[in-house]
């Protein structure tokens, strides 16, 4: 399976900045992409921070490894934590 990885940067509460990516299937929408970062965001006590298409990108397309191919395939989505 092809992911694309959207590199994600969004301001904190507390003024710092978290730093994740979102990956999924290749072919799946910006608008889809942002509303998981957003469920992202609630998971992690940052809800209602920003997350536009400037906070998140599309980077590149690489070949799935098998935890994100099945994360994928239950959620539609992973995230993978850069920084908190």
């Amino acid at each position: 399976m092809k992911v694309a990885v959207y590199d994600t940067h969004v301001l904190k509460k507390d003024g710092g900045t978290l730093h994740f990516d979102v990956i999924v299937p290749q072919a799946e929408s910006q608008e889809r992409v942002l509303g998981f970062g957003r469920e992202h965001l609630k998971t992690v006590g940052q809800e209602g921070q920003t997350l536009t298409d400037k906070e998140c990108e599309f980077c590149h397309v690489e070949p799935a490894a098998a935890e994100i191919e099945q994360a994928i395939h239950q959620r539609g989505y992973y995230i993978q934590e850069l920084s908190h």
